[in-house]
Formats: structure tokens, sequence, C-alpha cells
């Protein structure tokens, strides 16, 4: 049985950092494609980031520079640090695996950490 569980959500003010974690079970980060995608209300989940098998990472346009999705496969985890923060980047950010080819999601998703930033 496959697990995402994320954490690391909170409340920041604009220009702050925050780091996510994804920690996963019945899945191995290290030989699988995995991303990360946000939901505002209203609105169809975008990736964020995806990391690949070999380490080839992906980033939306407006996270570029300012996210950084990383791994550790001791840990099997998956991380999304997130610097300067913006208002517009308030939204449910959730773990996805194995993402498929074009960082297209996958099966599975996490429960989602609510980020909120404030202006």
């Amino acid at each position: 049985q496959v697990q995402l569980v994320e954490s690391g959500g909170g409340l920041v003010q604009a220009g702050g950092s925050l780091r996510l974690s994804c920690e996963a079970s019945g899945i191995r980060v290290s030989i699988n494609t995995m991303g990360w995608y946000r939901q505002t209300p209203g609105n169809e989940r975008e990736l964020v980031a995806g990391i690949s098998k070999w380490g080839d990472t992906n980033y939306a346009d407006s996270m570029k520079g300012r996210f950084t999705i990383s791994r550790d496969n001791a840990k099997n985890a998956v991380y999304l640090q997130m610097n300067s923060l913006k208002p517009e980047d308030t939204a449910v950010y959730s773990c996805n695996g194995p993402m498929i080819e074009g960082w297209r999601p996958g099966k599975y998703w996490g429960q989602g950490t609510q980020v909120t930033v404030s202006s």
C-alpha cells in the first residue's frame, strides 16, 4: 500500500521560506519520478516541481529560482524548499508519485498540506 504523507505547511509572511516534506511508504522515491502539485479553491492542480529517478528536475516557470525539489533516498522522502514566498503561492501542496512520462501526475497523492502566505 502506497502512502505519501506531507508536512511542513503553515502560515508565513511574504518573502519568507518554508520546507515541505513528503514521506513515502510502499514506493521508493529513488527509482520513481516524484512531484509536488498545488491547488487553490476553484482551480485545477498545477505542477510545482518534479524530480526524476535520475535526479533531473522540472519546475513551473513561476517557481523557478525560488523553489527547489530534492529527495533523500535513505529516508525515502521528497522535499520542497520554498523561498521568497508570495501571497499567490498560497495553496494546498500535495505530493504525487510515481509521475508518468512528460511530468504528468501519477496514481498516488498525499493528503496535502496548506501553505498560506500573508502580504
